[in-house]
């Protein structure tokens, strides 16, 4: 009787939290989760939270005034793996808005792995997202994000602070801009690829896929979700670090993304992955995402995401990080592009090393 007279709670509209048992659906074969998967849920906890916001005003604006809204992922920022994860441990995600602007609004998310069996916990991830609320009806129209309440000044003001720092990297990068490997030269790379081809080369561990989206991929509007485009996109670059290293490989961090156009429902998905540099423990691989809206009749492919991600190799059964062979470039274009992941490398190490000395938690 008095269960049947609780009330339910509403949800706290500041974060969400979400759960789930990590099975062998998603982890390689020595029992580490795929870092697509942790990525996937990523996503999801942040587009629960930030549409669950953007649709918030519908008491104050009245159901009719009220314009139902989705959020869209345009952005994550560099995203480091900081502990593995194994199958039977629990993914504990926490997600919280931490910042809202007029049109967009940013999203931390904090990813612990919990031993249920012996009552530890530890922390694997931290990521920021940020996404645009678009209306369902009319579509695509971008709305305005509800203001969120601070705390106090100083984290509105490092709210906004971020939010330009995001903007001018966008405008710098350019949000479509050219990457260094256009299509047509993927067509050629795919088609001169034969048996024989010399290892530790660009050429012999280029890997890619192909997928049909979805239903199941998609959200209430028909566009392909941002997790499910990131899990692809690790899982390519797992390939192609895989068929380098020839050992068991696990996803140290992906560089700050950018979504340069939606992927409707219906539309074929192309994942490249090529390596560009390897230091004496890492290796970078170069993950392209191009689309064709073949439902539409448009059989040109556009890209869509572009996006740097870092592997190492462990042993078995230790677990310890293995040397990695050298990248044998064999082209101008390969060398310099080379060089340019040996700058992103050192400046990784930089920005690491500075958020270790002045981490406080």
């Amino acid at each position: 009787m008095a269960a049947a007279q609780m009330q339910l709670k509403d949800p706290d509209p500041r974060f969400v939290e979400v759960c789930r048992m990590m099975s062998p659906d998603d982890a390689n074969f020595h029992g580490n989760v795929h870092g697509g998967v942790i990525l996937k849920m990523i996503e999801q906890a942040g587009v629960i939270i930030s549409t669950r916001h953007c649709n918030s005003q519908r008491e104050s604006e009245g159901e009719e005034a009220h314009v139902p809204c989705y959020t869209a992922l345009v952005r994550v920022e560099r995203t480091d793996f900081l502990q593995p994860m194994f199958i039977g441990e629990v993914a504990q995600l926490h997600a919280e808005i931490t910042h809202t602007a007029h049109h967009s609004l940013e999203v931390q998310v904090k990813v612990w792995a919990e031993d249920i069996m012996k009552g530890t916990k530890r922390l694997t991830n931290r990521a920021t997202l940020w996404y645009l609320p678009m209306a369902v009806d009319p579509p695509h129209k971008i709305q305005t994000v509800p203001k969120m309440t601070y705390v106090n000044k100083e984290t509105e003001e490092a709210g906004w602070s971020r939010y330009r720092a995001q903007k001018a990297d966008r405008e710098r990068k350019g949000l479509g801009g050219a990457p260094s490997l256009d299509l047509s030269m993927l067509e050629r790379m795919r088609e001169s690829q034969e048996n024989g081809l010399m290892e530790h080369t660009v050429a012999y561990a280029q890997s890619s896929l192909i997928h049909l989206a979805g239903v199941s991929d998609c959200n209430a509007v028909n566009y392909v979700y941002g997790g499910v485009t990131m899990k692809f996109m690790d899982e390519v670059a797992g390939i192609t670090a895989a068929k380098y290293c020839k050992t068991n490989v696990v996803t140290a961090s992906m560089d700050t993304v950018n979504f340069h156009k939606p992927i409707k429902r219906g539309s074929v998905m192309y994942f490249t992955g090529r390596p560009t540099f390897t230091s004496a423990h890492s290796m970078e691989i170069e993950v392209f995402v191009d689309t064709e809206a073949l439902r539409e009749g448009i059989t040109k492919k556009e890209r869509a995401v572009h996006a740097f991600f870092t592997f190492v190799s462990l042993s078995q059964p230790e677990r310890k990080v293995l040397p990695i062979p050298c990248l044998q470039v064999q082209t101008d274009g390969e060398a310099s592009r080379f060089f340019e992941g040996k700058m992103r490398y050192q400046a990784r190490k930089r920005k690491r090393t500075f958020s270790e000395g002045s981490s406080v938690d």
